[in-house]
C-alpha cells in the first residue's frame, strides 16, 4: 500500500502542472489586468499603470512569469496578491476553512439522508414509497442551486425568520443551516440513486439467494452482504461528490455571502487578481486529489479483497 501511495502522490505533480498552466494562459488572454483594476473608480495615469505593471511583473513574457511563478510554487510560495498585497497563502487560509466547513455539513446531509433514502428505496422496490423516494431525488438534482437557495431564503428567514438571510456571523451553526441545505440537497439526490441502484444490483447475485436459501435473517443479509459491497460503489461517488463539492460552493457563497474561497475566486477573477485566482485553484484541486485518494485506500478496508500493487 505504501508503494501505491507514494506512487499516486508523484501523480499530483503533472496535474498540478497542467492545471496552473491553462489557468495561467486562460486568465492572461482575458482583456484588461490588475493595474487598471487598482484605481478602483479613479482614473490612474498610464506612468501609474506602468509602475504598477512593473511591481507586479506584468510587463514580463508570460513564459517568463509562469516559469518564475512555478519556481516560487515548488518552494510553497504562491506569490503576492496584487490588490491586497497579502501573500497569497495568507490569503487563502483566511477563507479556506468556511469553505471546507459548508462542505462538510453539506456532505454529512447528503450522506445521512441521500444513502438511507436509496438503500430504503431499493429494499421496497415497486411500492409508492420508492416511487415517491426517487421523485424526490430527481427533483433534487433537477432544482439549480440558486433558485432552491432564494426560496430557502424566502420562506425560512424573511417569512418565518428561522435563520439569518445570509453571511458567516461569528461562524455559528444557525448560520450555515441553509447554505449546506442547499448545497447538499443535489448531491443527497445523486447519492440516494447511487445507492438504490448499487443494491438493487447486488440483490439479484448469487451469493445472496443462497444466504436467504440458509435461513439467515434479512437483518444480517442486508447489513453484511448488501450494504458492505455496495459500498465501494457508493464510496466512490461520495469521494467525488466532496472533492466537486468544494469548486461548487461558488454559487452558494455568493448567494449566501459566505467568506470561503468560492466567493474569493469570483472576486479575484473579476479584479484579474491572477495570484489569488492560481492559488484557490491550486488548492480545491488538491483537496479534490486528497479526498479521491483517501477513498481508494478505504476500499481495501470495507473489501479485503482488494489489494494495491
Amino acid at each position: 500500500m505504501l508503494a501505491y501511495f507514494i506512487r499516486r502522490t508523484l501523480q499530483f505533480i503533472p496535474t498540478i502542472i497542467g492545471v496552473t498552466l491553462i489557468i495561467f494562459l486562460l486568465l492572461n488572454v482575458l482583456p484588461g489586468n490588475a493595474a487598471l483594476m487598482a484605481g478602483g473608480r479613479k482614473e490612474l495615469t498610464a506612468q501609474a499603470i506602468e509602475e504598477l505593471k512593473e511591481k507586479w511583473g506584468l510587463h514580463l513574457p508570460i513564459h517568463v512569469r509562469y516559469a518564475k511563478y512555478m519556481i516560487g510554487l515548488t518552494k510553497g510560495d504562491m506569490g503576492i496578491s496584487y490588490l491586497r498585497d497579502e501573500p497569497v497563502s495568507d490569503v487563502i487560509a483566511a477563507r479556506i476553512w468556511p469553505t471546507l466547513r459548508l462542505a462538510m455539513y453539506a456532505m454529512i446531509i447528503a450522506v445521512g439522508i441521500g444513502i438511507p433514502l436509496g438503500f430504503y428505496s431499493a429494499v421496497k422496490q415497486g411500492t409508492w414509497l420508492d416511487s415517491l423516494s426517487m421523485v424526490g431525488a430527481v427533483s433534487g438534482v433537477s432544482f439549480p442551486q440558486f433558485w432552491l437557495g432564494l426560496l430557502l431564503m424566502y420562506f425560512l428567514c424573511v417569512k418565518a425568520q428561522l435563520f439569518p438571510v445570509t453571511g458567516y456571523g461569528e461562524g455559528a451553526t444557525i448560520n450555515i443551516v441553509l447554505p449546506a441545505i442547499t448545497l447538499g440537497l443535489g448531491y443527497m439526490a445523486l447519492l440516494a440513486r447511487t445507492t438504490r441502484a448499487a443494491v438493487l444490483e447486488i440483490l439479484t447475485e448469487d451469493y445472496i439467494r443462497t444466504a436467504r436459501s440458509k435461513g439467515i435473517s434479512e437483518f444480517l443479509i442486508y447489513n453484511k452482504h448488501v450494504l458492505r459491497n455496495a459500498m465501494i460503489l457508493i464510496l466512490t461517488t461520495a469521494g467525488l461528490q466532496f472533492g466537486s463539492m468544494i469548486g461548487q460552493t461558488v454559487v452558494i457563497e455568493k448567494l449566501f455571502s459566505w467568506p470561503g474561497i468560492g466567493s474569493l475566486v469570483v472576486d479575484s477573477i473579476f479584479q484579474r487578481d491572477t495570484p489569488i485566482t492560481q492559488g484557490c485553484i491550486i488548492i480545491i484541486i488538491l483537496v479534490f486529489l486528497v479526498v479521491n485518494l483517501l477513498v481508494d485506500l478505504t476500499y481495501s478496508v470495507i473489501d479485503p479483497r482488494i489489494k494495491y500493487q
